[in-house]
């Protein structure tokens, strides 16, 4: 297979020489019915984009927006501005309007295509500050009546029609199109991800086409088990650099791509499409293991005598493999007793037919993965940052160490440093992997194809994280452990206590949501005495202990200060907290009625806890609660 050098070369590289152009290449849910779409008929679409772009006027370097659900349309009109050189600058759907508006200047977009009403409307109220922006494109019917009525600076086209025009372009402009193709670079940009981050404004990322196709190539090298037949079920949002890894992925590949509906009809799409590949969320998964444990001890009885029996079965299977031996004929005998009663009524509700899921954008707590491995499941654990074009290590599927995400990918270097001292304890590739390697802990950094060309406009912000020798600084905290690479935690959020003990949230937050009846951690504790905790619970688990109604989780206190759920929440607290040091234990905690959000500005995009926002925000809760401890040690 002849090898492309860039992202709109993969697709005709696809069509070239893996499927033919009548073979289904995406699939989505129109009313009632799964659509299937082919190379062919995306294609057609693609060039006529391309062909109306040119037409305006895009050459190459200019960059064009989405603001757009995971769907065809995405898929278009991304491929459509990718081939004739432009700059995919796509933007999160939860953003507010004015980081809509920061990132349309900042980039100087000159189009945006809306997905629905609602994003239409955002981009709409601040279109006119925006000089760069020249049309605004409602992937929508009837766009007309949201509109207000306003007076644009910009241009209004309905992307069907824009389509439609297009197709009437696009002989004219052929020979543009194929020559643009060819002339991109590998080093030319391909896409500006605006990473929100948990506190500032944001900044652009500039990924090139040699950043992100080398991380398919080289990622593929790792988990070389995705195939031409697959079939990958798209639910986390494109505007983020590891799902568009995976979209990669799939083109490059052959494998199919389906989107699903939405995260809420997620397990009834997973059950109609059956698809092979996942990528998710750790909380995702978090949510299926607690499902299935309540599903499987709920009825009680021998019912729940055999779940049990079945998971310490899975277990024991599970730990024999992982030590390289055969399992004898009784453990296999039994583990085919416990697939055919309990794992295979939990692995039809993912469609029956998943090969892998890739866990990624945060830590995956070990209880968790260990849980799938159980069932027969496999997780593979990725890591890297918007960045990094994401992918510096994965696990590998013959070698899954859980709390670790696996191994170093080919082609780029990854040292552990000493964060005061500066000392690189190792520097480790993919070639020099060794199972027993273990290290010090440090600040990740790296260095390779996958680091980024740097911030947008931004060359004093780029040069505080890439320094004069190449090395990128994550900010990430972790260490090698048996050779795989190991996250503790973000070198912003580690906490320092009175008596001067290093405290990293996040290990100590996953020890908490052990608990089922615990939906998110915000650890509290820098500079203090000890830690607090504002502590969310899973709604359905405590409507159903305690018979709440809808109304409950509508009141205006943002806490919860009922004793009975109070002490429930503090029972399984004080239980867990044995598995922590003593300066990690949460003493106080405030039960807050409804979890932080992206609306209210409390979370990235990625569910990642803005913790300067938060720590201001309940600031007096925090206080208070040093001042009146709640004992939960």
């Amino acid at each position: 297979m002849s090898q492309p050098t860039t992202i709109p070369g993969i697709i005709r590289n696809t069509v070239a020489n893996i499927h033919p152009e009548n073979h289904t290449f995406l699939l989505h849910k129109v009313k009632d019915s799964w659509v299937e779409i082919s190379y062919g008929q995306a294609l057609e679409k693609i060039d006529a984009i391309s062909a109306w772009f040119l037409n305006m006027g895009i050459k190459k370097g200019d960059r064009l927006s989405l603001i757009i659900e995971n769907g065809p349309n995405y898929v278009y009109y991304d491929q459509a501005l990718q081939q004739i050189g432009a700059v995919n600058t796509s933007i999160y759907p939860t953003l507010t309007e004015s980081e809509i508006e920061y990132i349309l200047n900042d980039s100087g977009a000159k189009a945006i295509i809306a997905g629905n009403p609602f994003l239409f409307r955002k981009v709409l109220k601040v279109a006119n500050n925006c000089p760069s922006l020249i049309r605004i494109i409602p992937a929508f019917d009837d766009f007309e009546k949201h509109s207000d009525k306003l007076k644009l600076n910009a241009g209004v086209i309905n992307f069907e029609q824009l389509i439609q025009e297009g197709l009437g372009l696009v002989e004219q402009y052929r020979h543009q199109i194929n020559a643009a193709r060819e002339a991109i670079l590998p080093s030319d940009i391909s896409c500006l991800i605006y990473t929100s981050g948990t506190t500032g404004i944001p900044k652009g990322v500039v990924l090139t086409h040699h950043n992100l196709f080398q991380n398919v190539v080289n990622s593929l090298i790792q988990i070389p088990f995705v195939e031409k037949t697959d079939r990958f079920l798209s639910f986390l949002p494109l505007s983020h650099v590891f799902e568009r890894t995976i979209y990669h992925i799939s083109i490059y590949t052959g494998a199919q791509i389906a989107f699903a509906q939405s995260l809420e009809l997620l397990a009834k799409n997973m059950e109609e499409t059956k698809p092979t590949i996942l990528c998710c969320v750790p909380r995702l998964l978090e949510r299926i293991h607690d499902k299935a444990i309540k599903n499987g001890t709920s009825a009680g009885g021998i019912k729940t005598k055999i779940f049990l029996w079945a998971l310490e079965t899975g277990k024991k299977y599970r730990l024999v493999n992982e030590a390289g031996k055969k399992p004898g004929i009784l453990l296999s005998n039994q583990q085919k007793i416990a697939d055919k009663l309990v794992f295979s009524k939990i692995k039809a509700k993912t469609g029956g037919r998943l090969k892998f899921m890739v866990s990624g954008g945060g830590a995956l707590p070990k209880n968790i993965g260990e849980f799938f491995g159980d069932l027969g499941i496999t997780i593979l654990e990725g890591f890297g940052l918007t960045e990094t074009s994401p992918v510096m290590a994965v696990t590998e599927r013959h070698r899954v160490i859980y709390g670790t995400v696996g191994r170093i990918i080919p082609g780029i270097e990854v040292a552990i440093q000493n964060v005061d001292t500066r000392h690189i304890y190792t520097i480790q590739t993919h070639d020099n992997f060794k199972e027993d390697l273990q290290t010090e802990e440090g600040e990740i950094i790296v260095r390779g194809h996958c680091v980024m060309k740097g911030y947008w406009n931004k060359p004093e912000e780029t040069a505080t994280v890439i320094d004069a020798d190449g090395w990128f600084h994550t900010g990430d905290i972790g260490r090698f452990y048996r050779g795989n690479l190991q996250i503790t935690d973000r070198l912003k959020n580690m906490l320092v206590n009175a008596y001067g003990k290093n405290i990293y949230p996040t290990p100590v937050e996953n020890t908490y949501l052990k608990s089922p009846k615990i939906e998110q951690v915000f650890l509290v504790g820098d500079k203090r005495e000890y830690i607090t905790a504002i502590i969310v619970p899973g709604r359905e688990t405590m409507q159903e202990t305690f018979g709440l109604n809808n109304e409950f989780f509508e009141k205006t206190d943002v806490f919860i200060e009922d004793k009975e759920i109070v002490d429930w929440i503090g029972h399984d607290l004080r239980k867990l907290s044995n598995e922590l040091a003593k300066f990690e234990r949460i003493k106080a905690f405030k039960v807050k009625r409804n979890p932080f959000s992206m609306d209210d500005g409390e979370i990235t995009p990625t569910m990642k806890a803005k913790r300067k926002v938060i720590e201001k925000k309940y600031a007096t809760d925090i206080d208070q609660m040093y001042l009146q401890e709640t004992e939960a040690d």
